[in-house]
């Protein structure tokens, strides 16, 4: 049972942490099966479909929506770039292991300092960034779409290009962009896991109260 001494800490902290998001999740869940605009993402969703809909029955507003998209395209492919980068700066390190691991564990209080778990930790990291990318990529692919299929007439409509369609997939786009920054948000505890168990627990606790704040919205029930 060496291994349960040397790696009972960081599963314990993994698992408080895993449990705390699951528990916010849940809540979240609950509120939004009783109110759909109880997060900020559900009003964000009413408006691009009604924005939508005005933009495929009011002549005229051609090119304010293509540049209303093309902004969104510039945001998520920024973000996806970044997300880049964090992959390849991650990876870069996966390889300091042996070299880093123990000076960034100074303030680990009984946590493993060996460098398998380091590489397990970073490789959750990478997990998430990797995420992140594609998450922002399916964002920029789906607008990509919506830029072509907002511009329909929707007299002339196929039953696929209603404006209820096309809002439909605008959403699924926005919420493609939401994955992505919340695989950002989810990084943090992750990072100040490197420097050991006991940040994890207090860092995905800061998250939880940060992200409460972030989503609910004022508008809600």
């Amino acid at each position: 049972m060496d291994w349960l001494r040397e790696f009972g800490p960081d599963l314990a902290a993994f698992g408080i942490s895993a449990l705390m998001v699951a528990g916010y999740y849940l809540f979240l869940w609950r509120q939004v099966r009783r109110d759909p605009t109880y997060t900020i993402h559900g009003v964000n969703e009413v408006a691009r479909s009604r924005w939508v809909h005005s933009v495929m029955t009011t002549p005229g507003r051609d090119v304010m929506a293509v540049q209303t998209m093309r902004n969104f395209i510039m945001g998520a492919s920024l973000m996806a770039s970044t997300a880049t980068l964090l992959i390849v700066g991650t990876l870069t390190l996966s390889g300091q292991a042996e070299n880093i691991g123990r000076s960034w564990h100074l303030l680990n209080l009984g946590g493993s300092h060996s460098a398998e778990l380091w590489i397990v930790k970073v490789l959750c990291l990478l997990v998430v960034f990797i995420v992140a990318f594609f998450a922002f990529a399916l964002s920029v692919r789906l607008v990509n779409h919506v830029v072509f299929m907002i511009n329909v007439p929707d007299q002339d409509a196929h039953a696929a290009l209603t404006p209820e369609n096309v809002g439909h997939r605008l959403n699924r786009a926005g919420r493609f962009f939401a994955i992505g920054m919340r695989a950002f948000f989810f990084a943090v505890p992750l990072v100040f896991w490197l420097f050991g168990a006991n940040f994890l627990v207090i860092a995905t606790i800061g998250l939880v109260i940060v992200l409460y704040r972030l989503d609910r919205s004022e508008y809600s029930e």
